[in-house]
């Protein structure tokens, strides 16, 4: 896990050979040895493949990866189609629907949105089967500090969505007055009635990013 195949790769580095990290790979080599993790090896990193460093326009960050089988695609709050839309999934696509009239239909997988520059990353990009935050303070939070640090030097403007106390604590490292910042509570059925709810974070991303002539086609 110390190769994405992009920019990232540069732009990550140093974080690669740091004693955290190479402690992380060990506690992770164990994990996947001994229980069942998700996402799958292969894909922890796939927010961060498709969506290359230069190229992202937009930061979507969650929590953890989803925890239950089959969910968890590297994505943060994507599934697969063939899998059951999840709560946070179903009202992120009902707060689309009231704010940009798009359905969404039976698509439940977010790859087109990364394609477009959508970085849709987990503060904490793996997770134990059934056990939601079982991987939280082992070191992926230093790892995607890092991410969101580089991000913010860019000089090229960029929106970040922050969604709950989680994505939220990621704030301080955003201080380039180049981006925008649009916070709200968790999308999850237990949060969403904490201000998520009719917060519009996709018009307002892209009338932000249309300011450059760029937008993001929020259709799945």
């Amino acid at each position: 896990m110390n190769k994405i195949g992009n920019e990232w790769d540069v732009i990550l580095k140093k974080e690669f050979n740091k004693e955290y990290y190479l402690k992380l790979q060990e506690f992770l080599k164990y994990e996947y040895e001994n229980h069942t993790v998700y996402p799958s090896e292969a894909d922890v990193f796939h927010a961060l493949k498709l969506a290359d460093f230069g190229a992202v326009r937009v930061v979507i960050l969650g929590q953890d990866p989803y925890h239950e089988k089959g969910q968890a695609n590297g994505l943060a709050f994507s599934v697969s189609n063939e899998v059951k839309r999840p709560p946070s999934l179903n009202n992120i696509f009902k707060e689309l629907f009231s704010d940009t009239g798009i359905r969404t239909a039976d698509n439940n997988c977010l790859e087109g949105w990364a394609k477009q520059g959508v970085l849709l990353l987990n503060v904490v990009l793996t997770v134990r089967e059934g056990e939601a935050n079982s991987h939280k303070g082992k070191g992926w939070e230093i790892f995607t500090d890092e991410i969101i640090r580089q991000l913010n030097l860019r000089e090229k403007p960029m929106v970040f969505i922050l969604w709950g106390a989680n994505a939220k604590s990621k704030k301080v490292f955003i201080t380039n007055k180049n981006h925008l910042i649009l916070e709200s509570s968790h999308p999850s059925p237990l949060s969403a009635y904490g201000g998520f709810w009719g917060s519009r974070p996709f018009t307002k991303a892209n009338n932000f990013l249309m300011k450059n002539n760029e937008y993001i086609d929020w259709r799945i």
